[in-house]
């Protein structure tokens, strides 16, 4: 059995792969593009793994704030993959990127719902 303080560390260390990663994806050569989609990729498989696996443990079902998280997640997830192909909106998206991150960790602290 996983305890909830392992999930805990996958989950945040994957969270900082991903966005290290992502916002590393909008300055870096197109001949990494392979490698930085497959550890993003990874990373968010990880993040969504232990997300719902400490929602299992803490017995909290999938509430709302949970599901506005999955949906920033899965947002990420994409922008990584589109930073490559749109370097002329690189700014946009990183400022959509960063207001992501900041309302999944919102949805973590406030839980609003």
């Amino acid at each position: 059995m996983i305890t909830l303080n392992t999930y805990l560390v996958l989950h945040l260390g994957s969270i900082f792969v991903l966005l290290g990663y992502t916002f590393y994806a909008f300055a870096a050569p197109a001949e990494t593009r392979r490698r930085v989609l497959m550890i993003t990729g990874i990373a968010a498989l990880l993040v969504i793994v232990t997300g719902f696996g400490m929602l299992h443990r803490l017995q909290l079902g999938f509430p709302g704030w949970a599901k506005v998280k999955f949906g920033c997640l899965l947002g990420l997830a994409v922008i990584t993959g589109i930073a490559y192909r749109k370097r002329n909106l690189a700014d946009l998206f990183m400022i959509i990127a960063f207001v992501l991150a900041i309302t999944a960790v919102a949805m973590v602290y406030v839980r609003p719902f």
